[in-house]
């Protein structure tokens, strides 16, 4: 019983400190090691650079024109347009791509600006409901500066409060244009990603059918 005893006290190391000793040292080996690994899969990695978290610069064609911006790669298109161009028209409600306050056209087609990257709308066309009276150089427009679906918004009551109307009427306009001869059927389908708590969807329905041509 005695014999351990003395060889620590001779030795001055003991179990518990040898057993410590050992510990430190793999975890320190641990340490190393995967650092290493790392290091050199990262230098080894051939692909685009990564941007971010600060702000970086990018380009947008919004309404015909080309803004320059200093953005944080995760700020959303809806964010950029609001906070960054004071383009207020797509409203910020759901911020996750459920009622369609936030609707713009992205090269034509509806989506939702809350859930689109400002760094992805690079290169492509943005248009929202403050440009859309001026596409097509202005021939869409009537003497007070409305675009035909907006006019057809007013003359056939699709608006009460207006706040999810911007996202309503772009919504409407991309139905339009690739669809000029839709009947009523296919006109509530294709508006179902959009919500209106006031239900003025008698009167949106009846507005895009008067857009097409269709009647009311």
């Amino acid at each position: 019983m005695g014999g351990p005893r003395r060889v620590e006290a001779a030795s001055g190391l003991s179990r518990r400190s040898f057993l410590k000793g050992m510990g430190a040292g793999a975890l320190a080996a641990g340490a190393i090691a995967p650092a290493e690994v790392l290091a050199r899969s990262t230098a080894q990695q051939k692909g685009p650079k990564l941007l971010g978290p600060e702000p970086v610069a990018i380009k947008l064609q919004v309404n015909g024109k080309e803004r320059a911006l200093s953005l944080e790669p995760r700020v959303t298109l809806l964010d950029a347009l609001r906070n960054h161009l004071d383009l207020t028209g797509a409203k910020k409600v759901c911020d996750r791509a459920t009622c369609g306050s936030c609707t713009v056209l992205l090269d034509g087609k509806a989506v939702y600006s809350c859930t689109v990257l400002a760094i992805e709308a690079q290169g492509r066309k943005v248009e929202t409901v403050e440009g859309l009276a001026e596409s097509a150089a202005g021939k869409t427009s009537d003497k007070d500066g409305l675009a035909r679906m907006q006019r057809c918004f007013v003359e056939n009551d699709g608006q009460q409060c207006g706040f999810c109307t911007p996202g309503f009427v772009m919504a409407c306009e991309s139905f339009r244009r690739g669809h000029p001869k839709a009947t009523r059927e296919q006109v509530v389908a294709g508006l179902g990603g959009n919500l209106c708590r006031c239900g003025t969807y008698h009167g949106v329905t009846h507005a895009v059918l008067d857009a097409i041509g269709g009647g009311a």
